[in-house]
This record gives C-alpha cells, sequence and structure tokens, in this order.
C-alpha cells in the first residue's frame, strides 16, 4: 500500500470513526426509546389492547426505567463486572416478559434486549442474551402468551425459533463486521504508525546523507592538502633544500672556477626540476623520472643524481624479478626513498649510503641503509626530531606507506647508521596482487 492510499483510507477512516463516535450515544438511548414509544402507542391504542389496567403497564415501564438507568447509566463501571452484569440482564428479561405479556406492543423493547446483551455480556454468554431475547420477541408477535391449545403449538414453536434464529444470525454478521471494522482500523492505524516512521526513517536518513556529504568533503579536503603537503614537501622543500647546499658550495668554491660552475649548474638543474615536479603535483601526475622509465630505472637515476650532487658514493641493487606495479606503489617507493637520501644529505654525514630494491611474490620492499652518525629513536631533538617522530620528512613517508596498508620501519643509533624500510603490497597495474 502506498502512502497515498494509506492516507486516503486513514482520512476514510477518520470519516468513519466521527459517525462511530456518534452512533455510541444510541445503545444509551435506544433501550429508553423503545421503552417509551411502546407505552405511547398503548396509551393511544386505548385499554382493549392491554392486558390489565394502564397503572400496572406504567408503573412496569417505570419500574423497567429504573433498573436500566441503577445498573447501566448511574454505573457503567459496573459493565466490566461479568457476574453483575448477568444478574441485570436476567432481571431485564423478567421485566420484558412482564411488559410483552401486558400489551404485545412492548415487543419492540427487543432491540434493548439486543444490545444490551452484546455490549455487556462476556463472549457467548452474549449470543445466550440475544436468543432469549428473541424468545420473548418471538411470544410478543404471538400475542404475548403461549398457546391454550395443543394445535396451536407447532405454529407458536416455529415463531419463536424463526425469530430466534434471525435475531441470532443479525447479531452474528454484526460481530463480523465488527470485529473486520476493528481489525481495519487496526490495520490502517498500524499502516500510518508504520508510515509515520517511515518518514522520521526518511527524514533521519537524508540527515545522515547530508552529514556524510559533509564529511566526505571535509575528508576530501583533508586529504587533498595532506597530498599537497606530501608533494610539496617532496619536491620543493627537497629542491629548495639542495639548491641552497648548492648555492653555499659554490660560494665556498669562488676560488676554483670548474667547482663553481659545477655547483650553479647543479643548483640551476635543481631549480628548473623542481619546478616541473611542483607542477605535476598540482595537476596529480606522477613524478616525472616513472615517466619514461620503470622504477628501478627511475630509482637508479635519483640515486645516481644525489649521489652527483651530494659526492657521497650511493649504489642501488634490485633483487627479485622487476616486474611494473601499480602507479602509486611505485611512487611512494620512489618518494620514500626520495627523502631517505634527502634525510641522508641533511643529517647522516654519512660516507656511503646503499638502497635495496627488493621485488617479492606478495610485497614490494626498498631498504636505504648509511653509515652516517644515526641517531636515538627515543630523543626529540632538533636534528633527531626532523628524521624521526617530529618531522614532516618521516611523517610524510608513513602516511604515503599507510596509504597502501604497508609498514614503514627505522633503524638507527647514534654512531650506527640509519636504516629506513618501506614495505608494500605487490599491486600490479591493474589492481591485482
Amino acid at each position: 500500500m502506498t502512502s497515498e492510499e494509506v492516507r486516503g483510507s486513514m482520512s476514510a477512516e477518520s470519516s468513519l470513526d466521527v459517525w462511530e463516535r456518534r452512533l455510541e450515544v444510541l445503545p444509551q438511548a435506544v433501550p429508553y426509546v423503545v421503552l417509551v414509544v411502546p407505552l405511547v402507542l398503548a396509551v393511544t391504542a386505548g385499554p382493549d389492547s392491554a392486558r390489565g389496567s394502564l397503572t400496572g403497564t406504567l408503573a412496569a415501564v417505570v419500574v423497567t426505567g429504573l433498573w436500566m438507568l441503577w445498573w447501566v447509566t448511574l454505573h457503567p463501571q459496573w459493565r466490566g463486572r461479568p457476574i453483575l452484569m448477568a444478574c441485570y440482564f436476567a432481571g431485564l428479561m423478567v421485566l420484558y416478559a412482564l411488559l410483552q405479556y401486558r400489551n404485545p406492543l412492548f415487543g419492540f423493547f427487543a432491540f434493548a434486549g439486543y444490545v444490551h446483551a452484546l455490549a455487556l455480556l462476556p463472549g457467548r454468554w452474549a449470543f445466550v442474551g440475544v436468543g432469549v431475547t428473541g424468545a420473548i420477541s418471538g411470544n410478543a408477535l404471538y400475542g404475548g402468551q403461549p398457546p391454550t391449545t395443543w394445535a396451536a403449538v407447532p405454529s407458536y414453536l416455529l415463531l419463536v425459533v424463526v425469530i430466534t434464529l434471525l435475531a441470532l444470525t443479525f447479531c452474528f454478521l454484526g460481530q463480523v463486521t465488527s470485529t473486520q471494522s476493528y481489525q481495519r482500523k487496526q490495520t490502517v492505524a498500524a499502516l500510518a504508525e508504520a508510515n509515520a516512521q517511515l518518514r522520521e526513517a526518511m527524514e533521519e536518513n537524508a540527515g545522515l546523507h547530508a552529514q556524510l556529504l559533509t564529511q566526505a568533503r571535509e575528508a576530501g579536503i583533508l586529504d587533498e592538502r595532506q597530498r599537497m603537503a606530501r608533494e610539496i614537501h617532496d619536491t620543493l622543500a627537497q629542491g629548495l633544500a639542495g639548491i641552497i647546499t648548492q648555492v653555499q658550495a659554490a660560494e665556498q668554491a669562488r676560488d676554483r672556477p670548474e667547482d663553481w660552475q659545477r655547483h650553479l649548474g647543479h643548483a640551476a638543474a635543481l631549480a628548473r626540476e623542481s619546478l616541473s615536479e611542483a607542477r605535476r603535483s598540482v595537476h596529480a601526475v606522477r613524478p616525472e623520472p616513472l615517466e619514461t622509465a620503470r622504477l628501478p630505472e627511475a630509482l637508479s637515476e635519483v640515486v645516481h643524481r644525489w649521489s652527483s650532487m651530494n659526492g657521497v658514493p650511493a649504489e642501488l641493487v634490485t633483487t627479485g624479478t622487476p616486474r611494473p606495479l601499480h602507479p602509486e606503489v611505485e611512487v611512494v617507493l620512489l618518494r620514500t626513498g626520495q627523502e631517505a637520501l634527502a634525510n641522508v644529505a641533511k643529517h647522516a654525514g654519512a660516507s656511503r649510503v646503499a638502497l635495496t630494491l627488493s621485488y617479492m611474490e606478495d610485497v614490494t620492499t626498498l631498504d636505504v641503509r648509511d653509515d652516517g652518525v644515526g641517531f636515538d629513536l627515543a630523543l626529540t631533538g632538533p636534528g633527531a626530531g626532523r628524521r624521526t617522530t617530529g618531522g614532516f620528512g618521516l611523517t610524510s613517508m608513513r602516511q604515503r606507506v599507510n596509504r597502501l596498508t604497508g609498514t614503514l620501519t627505522v633503524e638507527t643509533e647514534p654512531g650506527g647508521g640509519t636504516a629506513v624500510s618501506a614495505s608494500v603490497p605487490a599491486i600490479l597495474p591493474g589492481g591485482g596482487g
């Protein structure tokens, strides 16, 4: 059932509820009406239509009205007590039998019996009450008293049985209709509640969707900021640091034209390379070394250029069978090697650096080892901090590796050199392992 159908059903049901509330007054008024109307008819019909005096009939009517008033109207709380209601209904039937005996016109009072039997008697006893009322009503239709001859007994019994069966049938149909109406109301109420819950859930989902969009947008902005920070550090920061180093070396080599020219040439080359890499980072393009070469060749070129600029012997050894990897994997390993070499140049004072690129079945590992001064991992001083927990270089490497669910380890001790190892899953270009 759609929401429009539910709303239409609820509207129709509300109209029915209005009529039902109006009809609820009838069971309270009908017994008194069907008691007074026969009395009026009996008075207008004259004494010939009644047995006994009109005064006696009037007294029976007053007693019946007071009986209903006391038990039902003035004490509505007694309706939930079956024994009291059974006593009340039994007395009502005795009074009904007396009234229809005094004047058959009081057969109309059967409607009061039907109403109170269904409203006040529990379960199957309600149908017993309806049957008794129907039998007395049949006797009223016969004239108010049983037959006086045996020949009239069959017709009398047939009339009583037919009236009783008709009363039971109509009351049964009324009960079925009432039950169906109640079930329909319950169904509509349940559907209305489910519809309300659905609307609340949809509103809540809309709020959650908006919240998720906001969080996703914020996460995307943060992720992009972190990416740019890493790229700026790995390109501009390292390039500027290298340029400064080469310019300082050129200043110290003013008396040596060849060395002076060589350092200035390196500085210019670093500036052009850094500018190119910065542009590529803005557009999220792969690093230039990986555009024209595979990872081993690109790393080898980085190592050779770094060794030439810093005057420190460095070599790259490749183990396993080199194979193309996912671009992100190659970028992470290349940037890790660049950052590790930059740290060696700035802090290690090393005389030799060795890099090992290992292709294994499930992972690819890059190890960078130097024989420099090393440091204490527990310290957070200016020099150690930049190489361990406090500097953005190691943070950038960890972020890159962690994005690929890889691991980054640093092994070092004062005077014992440093080893940086990055291990990432060997994801193939198509996404397979």
